[in-house]
């Protein structure tokens, strides 16, 4: 398994990959996203893991933060997207993955490392805490629709 830094020709494994972690975004929404991360190479980082034979398994985008919930330090080195594909789980790809996003984080001058995983997510917050990331809050997020604007008179 080999871990690199994506290239601009695994440019449609990435969106294929990100379609699987997040798919109720539209394909518009993360092309709009991924231009928006390669735009910014000096806040932002994309690593894949590919087989012997070149098929990308998985990715992870690392951004660097000025904070982040239950850090002590700025900047924070984050972990916006993690994927393994299924078959590839347990293996090693998805610690290979994070310990290239550290070391860029790392180099970037940061000192911490966060995440974050959707509390019914158990083989995301697993996988966090078997590689050391310590459960720091749990956080509900709450909507309310307003009333349609009145019109003036």
């Amino acid at each position: 398994m080999r871990t690199n830094r994506l290239k601009r020709s695994q440019l449609q494994d990435w969106l294929r990959l990100r379609s699987a972690l997040w798919p109720s975004r539209s394909l518009a929404t993360h092309q709009r996203e991924m231009a928006d991360i390669l735009a910014d190479e000096e806040f932002n980082s994309v690593f894949v893991s590919l087989e012997p034979s070149g098929r990308v398994v998985g990715f992870v985008e690392i951004s660097l933060r000025l904070t982040a919930e239950g850090s002590r330090s700025s900047p924070v080195g984050y972990v916006e997207g993690w994927y393994v594909i299924p078959e590839a789980r347990c293996k090693g790809v998805g610690r290979a993955l994070l310990d290239k996003g550290e070391a860029w984080a790392a180099s970037q001058g940061c000192r911490e490392m966060a995440s974050d995983a959707e509390i019914e997510n158990e083989i995301g917050r697993s996988a966090h805490q078997r590689l050391g990331y310590d459960e720091v809050a749990r956080l509900a997020h709450y909507r309310k629709a307003l009333p349609p604007k009145k019109s003036p008179r």
